[in-house]
């Protein structure tokens, strides 16, 4: 099979060749492994490790140097601290953190679609013509409340609706566009669309089921039909305990559910696999704050079969719990990709 055979079959429910995988790492991960094999060529990095999805995206505006913090296209504010293998960002509370009106809200200079250029899209696709493809960034919830700061976004939900409400329309919209365009920037060729929105700690979810329900739900319901009315599915990333919400997100119709991240006993992957197999696809697991940065290769080996076993009925693409980080030892992220390439 091909890589992009293999990703769809599996996405299909259809048993394949091998597990499939995938590879995503913070830039200063890929520099760390640049420095360990010797060069510093993303798409070297991609054939080197073999996996069968290819994360690409579309130039989006540059961030502006606001002299004591960085500011990008939405508004978003942080800090980059220096690390040996390059800077890490850090985020404090956005441009509309001090609003007080709706009309401040929408008064902002909003990014628009026609700045965002997709020439580089096709050509990162022709780069590996046997992967399949993932592309964006989308957000509905998550960084709306970066831009107007999370505690102030979290306290809105209950007093100030209709701010919440604004800023998850106009994301939704924007990203509606952008993957449209995207799609027609690669001649079709993207399968796989991405939605970010974090929605739990690791101990709970962030919010209720009622919240969820209003102001997360229609946006990832929108965005979901918009991705299958261009052929792609649609991948939706949470990091920590959304257990109660993965029925919800099967109703908005999310097709892969990521990082599947092991921090509660209902996020273990055998719980999962029992409630929600057959019904969505799993996408993560690897834990890169237990196994993959304090670890040893033999315990990312044994996870690796432990979440293959889990899934064995199930749709299911391996990969870490999150974008590989820094403190992961270069041999655990060379066994994670070995282990993968050499399995069935």
């Amino acid at each position: 099979m091909t890589k992009r055979e293999r990703v769809l079959a599996t996405l299909a429910g259809k048993k394949t060749d091998r597990t499939c995988y995938s590879f995503r790492a913070e830039n200063e991960t890929c520099e760390k492994l640049y420095r360990y094999l010797g060069f510093r060529d993303y798409d070297r990095l991609v054939d080197y490790l073999n996996p069968d999805i290819l994360l690409i995206n579309a130039v989006f505006p540059a961030e502006r140097n606001m002299g004591a913090f960085y500011e990008n296209c939405w508004g978003e504010r942080y800090i980059y601290k220096q690390t040996e293998y390059g800077p890490v960002r850090e985020d404090m509370e956005g441009a509309l953190a001090s609003a007080a009106s709706l009309e401040e809200i929408k008064s902002f200079r909003w990014p628009k679609n026609d700045e965002v250029d997709y020439s580089n899209v096709a050509a990162a696709i022709d780069r590996h013509p046997d992967m399949a493809v993932q592309y964006g960034a989308a957000d509905v919830w998550q960084r709306p409340g970066l831009v107007r700061g999370m505690a102030n976004f979290m306290v809105d939900m209950l007093v100030n609706p209709d701010y919440c409400h604004f800023m998850s329309d106009y994301f939704t919209r924007f990203y509606i566009e952008d993957y449209t365009r995207a799609q027609e920037a690669a001649n079709g060729r993207i399968d796989i669309f991405t939605l970010y929105s974090d929605l739990g700690s690791q101990k709970a979810p962030l919010i209720s089921n009622a919240l969820f329900r209003e102001f997360v739900f229609p946006y990832v319901k929108r965005l979901a039909d918009a991705v299958h009315g261009i052929g792609g599915k649609l991948f939706f990333h949470s990091c920590g305990a959304v257990y109660p919400f993965i029925d919800g997100l099967i109703e908005a119709g999310i097709d892969i559910l990521d990082p599947i991240q092991p921090c509660t006993p209902e996020m273990q992957p055998e719980h999962l696999a029992a409630h929600f197999g057959g019904r969505i696809s799993f996408h993560g697991g690897i834990d890169v704050q237990r196994v993959l940065s304090v670890g040893t290769p033999q315990d990312v080996r044994a996870s690796i079969e432990r979440y293959k076993k889990a899934f064995a009925d199930c749709a299911y693409i391996c990969a870490p719990t999150h974008f590989l980080q820094v403190d992961a030892p270069v041999e655990n992220i060379l066994a994670l990709y070995a282990e993968c390439m050499a399995s069935k």
